[in-house]
């Protein structure tokens, strides 16, 4: 496999700017997923790396040779698109093969090759049929075996599960990752959806309005977020956000949000003076309902109406008010939640993030 290097990268049409000087680094056998809302930047940088778009500045390498004007079919990659992208008037094996076959391998490599990617994937059953003839998710692992047989440096994924319905999209999820292992691949892939980051990744890379937010494990970007803007895209629900001001008390420090003290560690945050505006941020599994979940030891006790409840099997989302902003909480182990009742939370203190008004950056340790 190969490592991809990005430095400065700039991608300029016309007058607007879509994608502004980006360093990324991806190992060698990495799963790196690119992720933001739409519009960020993440295909089009896809396609840089693919050369299917000019880069208008910085370099791009390939196992440390610049492939910026290296057409796209020398640059050991193969692309595995949203759309399939697959010949609707050719079978299964025909489908895998005609890339080779166009490239002039000869034929018993072709068979090889096809014979490989189709166990791998489990479609020797679907060998003679035509792409219509095949389910979602049958058509994707097609796309994924095409982009296996040419066996390249370096895997790009472009959405390739956002057309699979939700069950079909986290079986072809863990197919996904179970053949990055096996085949021990460089990967980048492209996702709105931050739950396929969080799973998939070695690595994940946030993009906002054509800059990188934060890179880092997904643990770490989840855990220490490094501004609002990473803290409410990474984590479902969204992280919860209120406007605070900082105070203190005999025990040590306080945030003071929705009418309530919030005690916090002495020892998390790099807090400003006391008084000074700044934005709590707390995820709904941080905020625990009475009888549900161990009691935080330090944090804060509110009381609030339940404006709706959403059932979701194993779990149940609480959507409440504390102060002026609605809030939602995390409820383990459901009940069935009366309209309007009011309940008892608490928030974990120890959990909960601060972030600086102005730069909206993390005041965290």
């Amino acid at each position: 496999m190969a490592t991809v290097t990005m430095r400065n990268i700039i991608k300029i049409y016309g007058e607007f700017v879509a994608i502004k000087g980006v360093d990324i680094d991806v190992e060698d056998g990495s799963f790196v997923v690119l992720v933001g809302p739409s519009g960020c930047g993440k295909s089009t940088l896809l396609r840089m790396i693919a050369g299917l778009e000019t880069i208008s500045h910085g370099e791009l390498r390939i196992d440390d040779k610049l492939v910026n004007d290296l057409p796209s079919r020398d640059r050991g990659i193969a692309m595995v698109f949203q759309s399939y992208a697959l010949y609707p008037h050719m079978s299964v094996s025909d489908n895998l093969g005609f890339g080779l076959k166009i490239s002039g391998v000869n034929a018993g490599e072709i068979d090889r090759r096809r014979d490989e990617a189709a166990a791998m994937l489990g479609l020797d059953p679907y060998m003679d049929r035509r792409p219509s003839q095949l389910s979602g998710g049958q058509r994707q692992r097609v796309a994924i075996g095409r982009a296996m047989v040419r066996d390249p440096e370096v895997f790009l994924f472009d959405e390739p599960l956002s057309n699979l319905d939700a069950k079909l999209r986290n079986q072809t999820r863990i197919e996904i990752k179970r053949l990055q292992r096996e085949l021990k691949a460089t990967v980048i892939f492209v996702t709105h959806d931050q739950v396929e980051a969080m799973t998939l990744a070695d690595k994940i890379v946030v993009l906002q309005d054509g800059r990188v937010a934060q890179i880092g494990s997904p643990l770490d970007v989840f855990e220490r977020p490094r501004n609002q803007f990473v803290a409410g895209f990474i984590g479902a629900p969204s992280m919860n956000l209120l406007d605070a001001t900082v105070g203190s008390d005999a025990n040590g420090p306080l945030i003071r949000a929705g009418g309530i003290d919030v005690a916090v560690p002495p020892d998390r945050f790099d807090l400003p003076p006391e008084g000074t505006p700044v934005v709590l941020g707390v995820r709904p599994e941080d905020i625990v309902p009475e009888g549900h979940g161990s009691r935080p030891t330090l944090g804060a006790d509110f009381a609030a109406k339940v404006n709706f409840a959403e059932m979701l099997g194993n779990e149940s989302l609480l959507f409440a008010h504390l102060g002026d902003t609605e809030i939602v909480a995390r409820m383990q182990h459901p009940r069935a939640v009366d309209p309007d009742e009011t309940l008892n939370f608490r928030i974990d203190g120890s959990r909960v993030h601060v972030f600086d008004k102005q730069t909206q950056d993390t005041v965290l340790r």
